[in-house]
């Protein structure tokens, strides 16, 4: 009994003592856990690539934001085929300077060039159409409206070459005959033409019927200072292409599918030369308005008050 009890013991001291290592090494973690410091969680690293990636980013959006666009200048028109126009105009002769036309009334007077019979300020010009010397018509398009430029045109393109089958020789007592007194270098009327007088003697005078610019070069400077572009605004132009001096806002307009009615101001029913202006005008109209197949012309009587 004493002997297996001894060995009893010992096999449970030897338990005891088998058990014991992994006791410690539970306790020597635990020791080790306790004397590592707690971990810091990393902070993400910035590179320097990113940090001037952003610095550029933020200087282009800077630049983005403060530079403004430059507002559009509005298009100058440009005058074309067909265009009616207001123009502004004087023609001069390079070789002597000498001013021949002009829409300016005061410098009219002041070249002495003044005629009491024209109607001076712009001139309507149907670009194309031979409203103006045939040089100066063809040089009108690609002008741009409201600029002045100067246009030179080549003799031919302008009074012509001279000629000498132009310059002829009459009698003397057949210009006396018609009364007409000739003097050297005047510009006379002789059946229906306007010939200057070259040379007087020995019972001949020696008249030329070139014109008076006849092989000279010309310059025009030129502005277009308004176009008209609405159907109504073009007939009142042709219109007031006619009736001279009259107030174009007091005729009334009614613009129908194929008729255009004209009610004439009482002003000038009794006018010079009223039904070749009334013709002239619905000519025009039918001229450039292909689809207006009638003109009517109304005349209104109102009881006097």
């Amino acid at each position: 009994m004493n002997h297996s009890r001894s060995i009893a013991l010992k096999v449970r001291n030897m338990s005891e003592e088998e058990k014991a290592p992994e006791e410690t090494v539970e306790e020597e973690t635990e020791e080790k856990q306790a004397e590592t410091p707690e971990e810091k969680p990393k902070k993400k690293k910035t590179t320097k690539k990113k940090a001037a990636k952003k610095k550029t980013t933020k200087k282009a959006a800077k630049k983005k934001t403060t530079k403004k666009k430059k507002p559009k200048e509005p298009e100058v028109p440009v005058i074309a085929q067909g265009d009616f126009v207001l123009v502004e105009m004087t023609g001069r002769a390079v070789e002597t300077d000498e001013i021949f036309d002009t829409t300016d009334e005061e410098l009219a007077k002041e070249e002495g060039i003044h005629d009491e019979n024209r109607t001076y300020g712009p001139k309507l010009v149907v670009v194309g159409e031979g409203y103006v010397l045939k040089g100066l018509d063809d040089r009108l398009p690609g002008l741009k409206l409201g600029e002045t430029a100067e246009v030179e045109i080549p003799p031919e393109e302008a009074f012509g070459e001279r000629s000498p089958e132009s310059v002829r020789t009459v009698p003397y007592r057949v210009l006396r005959s018609k009364g007409v007194n000739p003097v050297i270098g005047q510009q006379i009327e002789l059946d229906g033409r306007s010939p200057v007088v070259r040379s007087v003697g020995a019972g001949r005078v020696q008249l030329d019927y070139n014109h008076p610019l006849a092989g000279r070069k010309i310059v025009y400077h030129v502005k277009a200072t308004e176009r008209y572009d609405s159907d109504e605004d073009k007939i009142r132009s042709l219109i007031g292409r006619r009736f001279l001096g009259v107030d174009l806002d007091k005729f009334q307009l009614k613009i129908l599918k194929k008729k255009v009615r004209i009610q004439i101001p009482d002003e000038i029913f009794f006018g010079e030369n009223i039904q070749i202006a009334k013709r002239g005008v619905a000519l025009d109209i039918q001229r450039y308005f292909e689809d207006v197949d009638e003109v009517e012309y109304t005349e209104v009587i109102q009881r006097s008050s």
